[in-house]
């Protein structure tokens, strides 16, 4: 990715967090965290990597949310930041925070495991 692609996917992540907390009245849209976006290098694509507070059914319905106010958004960006041709917009579940959850719990367990016990040294 070229440096241009990533400032801005930065700029576009800005934004677009404060469009979904701020603009968006679907009630489908829950609490939603703008982890990542990823940029073509020829700017036609975003990927914005989400993250959502709640179940699997409050993450579908999210990104149904999402997918539908797609061109609201689009457009909201291309006006505050300004570029010739807006990215066109695609949302996926950031698994990297449940990835990182699902590893402090196993080593929680591991650590749990491996505690001596204070009564066995007595």
């Amino acid at each position: 990715m070229s440096l241009r692609s990533n400032r801005i996917g930065e700029q576009m992540k800005k934004e677009l967090s404060d469009i979904i907390s701020r603009k968006l009245k679907d009630p489908r849209v829950g609490f939603v965290t703008v982890t990542d976006v990823a940029v073509t290098g020829d700017l036609q694509q975003a990927t914005v990597y989400i993250s959502v507070l709640g179940d699997a059914k409050q993450r579908e319905d999210t990104l149904k949310g999402l997918e539908k106010a797609k061109g609201f958004m689009r457009s909201e960006v291309g006006q505050r930041i300004r570029l010739r041709k807006t990215p066109e917009l695609f949302f996926e579940f950031d698994e990297s925070i449940d990835y990182g959850n699902r590893i402090e719990t196993l080593i929680s367990q591991i650590n749990a495991e491996n505690k001596p016990d204070v009564r066995d040294e007595e």
